[in-house]
C-alpha cells in the first residue's frame, strides 16, 4: 500500500509542476500584453497631443497659462500632464528669461551684472609716499606701513542691444570701482573706469567710450594693482580717456589676419603749476589726439599664436602761450609658443607722454622762455606660465626713461618697476594672489629712491 502511494505521488509531482509553470507563464504573458497595450495607448495620446498642439499653433495664439493657485486647488486627475518635450522647452524658456532679467533694463534688453570683490592686505616700504600701491618711490621717508582695502573692487554691467543697419550688433559695457576719494574706509567714492558702446559687423567695429589708449591695449596680470594699471609711470601708458575708434578686420586665410584701428583719443594733460617759471599755468586743457594701431596675428602649431602691432600717437599740448607736440611710435606684442606660456609687452619712443599716462612731466617750461617736449622711451614685458589648471605664475617689469636735458631739478629721470606674482584659483570664481614688487625711481640731480611692496589678495568674481 505504501509502495502504491509513493508511485502515485511521483506521478502527481510532474503534473503539479507543469500546471504551476503554465500558470506563471500565463501571468507573464498577460502582463506583457497589458504593457504593450498601455504603450500603444500612450503613443496614440502623444501623437494626438502633438497634432493638437501643431493645429493650435497654426490657428490661434497660445492660451494664457493657468494661474498657479487655481492649478494647485485642482485634483491631480484634473491637471493634464504635458509631454516631456514640451515641459523641457518651457523650462529652457524660463531659464533664459531668468538669465535676462537678473538686472532689468527699462528697454527690456539683456543686461549682465559682473565684477570682482577684491580684498588687498598690503605692506609698503619707507618711500611709499602715502599711497596704497605707489607708482613712484617718494623722495621723503616715512615708516613702513601696511593695511587692508576693498577699494579696488570692480563693479560692471554688460549689455547687448538691438540689431541695427546692415546687421550690426550693438554691445556695451561699463565698469566702476571705489578707488576715488581718500584712503579712509568710510570715504570711498564710486569712480568710472571703462565704458564702451560698440557696433559690430562681421569685419568692422565702431566704438565710442572711455578706454585705454588705442596704442596700448595690453597690460600685466596683477591683483595687487587694479585701481590704476600695473606699471603706471614705468612703461605702461594706460589713462582711461574718452575716445572714438574705427576697426577693420581682414582675414589672410584661416590661420592669420590683420586688424587695423584708427581713432580720436582725448588726452589728459598734466598740471604745470610747479614745473615752470613765469609761464606756469594750473593745467593744460585736454586735446584730441590721432592714434592708429595695425596688428598682424597668426596661429600655428597646437595652441601657438603670435600678435605684433605697431602704432602711432600724435597731438599738441597747449599751455600758456606755447603749443608743444606729442608724437609717439609704439609696438606691442603677444608671443605664445604653446598654450601654457605667454610673453606680452609694449615698447614706445617719442616725446611728451604725459597726456596718455606716462610720467607727468611731458613738457618743461624753462626760465629762458622755452617750452620743450620731454623726450621719452620706455616699455614693459611679462612672462606668464600656467603651471596647472589652477595656478599661474607671472613675472613682469618695465621702465620709462626721460632725456635729462629736457628736465628740471627734481624731475624723474628714470622710473623702473618689476614684480612677480602667483595667482591661484581656489574655486571657479575665487582667486588668491600673492605679489612682491619693487620700485626704483631716479630723480634728476637729486637722489635715487627705492620702495618695496608686498600684497596678498583675495578676489571673488561674479
Amino acid at each position: 500500500m505504501a509502495s502504491n502511494c509513493r508511485h502515485m505521488m511521483l506521478l502527481l509531482v510532474p503534473a503539479l509542476l507543469a500546471a504551476q509553470e503554465r500558470t506563471d507563464l500565463q501571468q507573464i504573458l498577460d502582463r506583457l500584453e497589458r504593457l504593450e497595450q498601455e504603450n500603444r495607448n500612450l503613443a496614440s495620446e502623444v501623437r494626438a497631443l502633438r497634432d493638437e498642439l501643431a493645429a493650435s499653433r497654426s490657428t490661434a495664439p497660445p492660451a494664457a497659462p493657468q494661474p498657479a493657485e487655481q492649478a494647485k486647488n485642482q485634483p491631480p486627475e484634473a491637471q493634464p500632464a504635458a509631454p516631456l518635450e514640451e515641459r523641457v522647452a518651457v523650462q529652457e524658456r524660463r531659464i533664459e528669461e531668468q538669465a535676462q532679467t537678473k538686472v532689468e533694463a527699462s528697454q527690456r534688453l539683456p543686461i549682465t551684472l559682473t565684477g570682482m570683490v577684491l580684498f588687498n592686505a598690503f605692506l609698503n616700504g619707507r618711500a611709499y609716499g602715502g599711497a596704497q600701491n605707489p607708482t613712484v618711490a617718494s623722495l621723503s621717508d616715512s615708516s613702513t606701513a601696511g593695511g587692508g582695502s576693498l577699494s579696488q573692487s570692480v563693479l560692471g554691467l554688460k549689455f547687448q542691444g538691438p540689431r541695427v543697419w546692415a546687421g550690426g550688433q550693438v554691445n556695451g559695457a561699463l565698469y566702476m570701482d571705489f578707488f576715488g576719494g581718500s584712503t579712509s574706509s568710510l570715504n570711498h567714492l564710486l569712480r568710472l573706469r571703462v565704458a564702451t558702446i560698440e557696433i559690430d559687423w562681421k569685419n568692422t567695429t565702431i566704438l565710442a567710450g572711455q578706454d585705454k589708449p588705442i596704442i596700448s591695449p595690453r597690460e600685466p596680470n596683477s591683483l595687487a594693482q587694479v585701481g590704476v594699471s600695473p606699471l603706471t609711470g614705468a612703461g605702461n601708458p594706460w589713462l582711461w580717456q574718452p575716445q572714438v575708434r574705427f576697426e577693420q578686420r581682414l582675414s589672410l586665410g584661416g590661420q592669420s589676419g590683420v586688424r587695423a584701428q584708427l581713432g580720436i583719443y582725448q588726452t589728459s594733460e598734466p598740471s604745470f603749476l610747479a614745473r615752470g617759471g613765469e609761464y606756469a599755468a594750473p593745467s593744460a586743457p585736454p586735446r584730441p589726439a590721432l592714434e592708429g594701431r595695425f596688428e598682424y596675428w597668426r596661429n600655428f602649431g597646437e595652441g601657438g599664436r603670435i600678435e605684433i602691432a605697431p602704432g602711432f600717437h600724435t597731438s599738441t599740448t597747449h599751455i600758456a602761450a606755447f603749443s608743444v607736440p606729442s608724437d609717439l611710435f609704439s609696438l606691442d606684442w603677444l608671443i605664445q609658443p604653446f598654450p601654457k606660456l605667454q610673453f606680452t609687452g609694449m615698447f614706445f619712443h617719442g616725446e611728451n607722454t604725459a597726456g596718455i599716462g606716462g610720467l607727468r612731466q611731458g613738457v618743461t617750461i624753462f626760465p629762458d622762455n622755452r617750452a620743450v617736449p620731454v623726450a621719452a622711451a620706455g616699455g614693459w614685458g611679462q612672462l606668464s606660465f600656467l603651471a596647472t589648471k589652477r595656478l599661474s605664475v607671472n613675472i613682469y617689469g618695465g621702465q620709462e626713461s626721460d632725456r635729462t636735458t629736457d628736465l628740471l631739478t627734481g624731475d624723474v629721470r628714470r622710473n623702473l618697476a618689476y614684480a612677480g606674482n602667483l595667482i591661484y584659483r581656489m574655486g571657479s570664481n575665487v582667486l588668491l594672489g600673492l605679489e612682491a614688487s619693487q620700485l626704483r625711481t631716479s630723480y634728476f640731480r637729486t637722489a635715487a629712491r627705492l620702495n618695496n611692496h608686498y600684497d596678498l589678495a583675495l578676489a571673488y568674481l561674479f
